[in-house]
Parts: C-alpha cells; sequence; structure tokens
C-alpha cells in the first residue's frame, strides 16, 4: 500500500513536470513568432515606415521599392503575428502598428544591433561620411536648444507623414521641396532638421543642402517616432 502511494505520488509530480514543460514549450512558441515575423529586413523597414502612420499596401511597396504582391505578404505575416492592425478608411483598407510597443522592440533591436554588431555601426558611419560632412544631436541635445532658443526645427519627411504627427512646432518642408523653400527658413536661427530614424537619409540629405547655402544646420540623430515614444510634446494636424 505504501509502495502504491509513492508511485501514485512520482506519476503525479511526473504530471506536474510535464505539463510546466507543456507551458514554457508553448510561451516560447508564441514568442517566436513575434521574431520569426520581424526576422525579414522588409518587414522591419515597413514597421519603421507604419511607425510614422497609416498606409495602403500599394503606398507600402512604393516608399519600400517593393511590388504590391511582396508588400502584401510582408503585412500578411505582420497580422498573423498581431504586429500590424488593418484600418478600413471608406473603400481603403490601411495598415497601421498594433500597438506602440511594437516600435519599441524595433527601437531596442535597432539600437542593439548598433551597439553590439560593430558592422552595422561602421556602415552607417562610412555612407554618411561618403557622401556627407554633416553634426548631429541627440534628442537630450535638442531638448536642451529647444530650452535655449534661437532654433528652427525642421521636418523633412512626406506631408502626409508630418500631418499624422510631428515634433512640436517644427515645420514641414518635404525633402523633395527644400531646394525651392530654402528662403522659407530663417538664417538667423540653427537648424535641426529630422525624419522618419536614422537609416533615413533625407535629413543628411537635407541638411547638406542647407549648409551649402550657408545655414548652419545639424539633422537629429534619431527620428520623430523615437521622439514620441519618449512622451515628448508632438503635434498633429
Amino acid at each position: 500500500m505504501k509502495r502504491l502511494f509513492y508511485l501514485c505520488r512520482w506519476y503525479d509530480n511526473q504530471t506536474i513536470r510535464m505539463n510546466k514543460r507543456e507551458f514554457k514549450d508553448k510561451v516560447y512558441d508564441e514568442l517566436a513568432k513575434i521574431t520569426k515575423a520581424m526576422a525579414n529586413p522588409h518587414r522591419l523597414e515597413i514597421i519603421e515606415l507604419l511607425a510614422q502612420g497609416d498606409y495602403s499596401v500599394e503606398q507600402i511597396a512604393i516608399q519600400t521599392n517593393l511590388s504590391v504582391a511582396n508588400a502584401s505578404q510582408h503585412l500578411q505575416v505582420l497580422k498573423t503575428a498581431q504586429l500590424v492592425d488593418v484600418a478600413r478608411n471608406g473603400n481603403f483598407i490601411h495598415y497601421r502598428l498594433a500597438d506602440p510597443n511594437v516600435f519599441k522592440a524595433w527601437k531596442a533591436l535597432r539600437e542593439l544591433g548598433v551597439e553590439r554588431i560593430a558592422s552595422i555601426d561602421k556602415l552607417v558611419k562610412d555612407f554618411r561620411k561618403s557622401k556627407f560632412t554633416l553634426e548631429s544631436v541627440t534628442i537630450d541635445e535638442l531638448i536642451q536648444k529647444i530650452e535655449s532658443g534661437k532654433i528652427t526645427i525642421l521636418d523633412v519627411r512626406p506631408e502626409t507623414e508630418y500631418s499624422k504627427g510631428h515634433i512640436a512646432n517644427a515645420i514641414s518642408i518635404p525633402f523633395d521641396e527644400l531646394s525651392e523653400r530654402l528662403k522659407e527658413l530663417p538664417k538667423r536661427n540653427e537648424i535641426i532638421a529630422y525624419c522618419r530614424g536614422p537609416f533615413c537619409v533625407f535629413a543628411d540629405e537635407a541638411v547638406a543642402m542647407l549648409a551649402k547655402a550657408g545655414y548652419k544646420a545639424k539633422r537629429l540623430e534619431e527620428g520623430f517616432p523615437d521622439w514620441a515614444v519618449m512622451g515628448l510634446p508632438v503635434e498633429s494636424n
């Protein structure tokens, strides 16, 4: 009888252990679905794009240089992993990030990559050195400059992205309009240009153009989503 008791307890303990193992396996399997969905360069670029605001599949295809069919496939993977949502606007379907934490995950991955993988940091620096000789400022430095005054914040993203959200008091001049609208910017102020993020070159090209025209200009190292996720002042039209 005593032996039977211990045998029953042994089976109960084995069941508990199996349940714990099954629980862990299922949890990690679900988490792995998110990392698998993000483990693609096109889908990472789509996440960064959608951090600026919602877009249709056709617009995403244009911005990422993909075919509509390929863009749609990548969006379906992100949707299945619950990283993006679908929103209807009349007859149009737009995609957007499912939650601000999706951008935070991409931001953490981006920063980890730059910090731990030397080739990424070198690639970014070499690209900028080969095309631009520019200074940049961090978000913390920009906050200090705002407090001191006499700066102009310039958003060089497309107008649609600016209207969805931008740094408070920033002026919108999309990069493709900048050469014709330089006179709208005061030369007495230092200009800080920003775009989508650290891998976006709109701001680099804008600062190069401004410097050539005699303006004192720098680019913001980060982008608008980085500013917004820190809870700093933003506006939308």
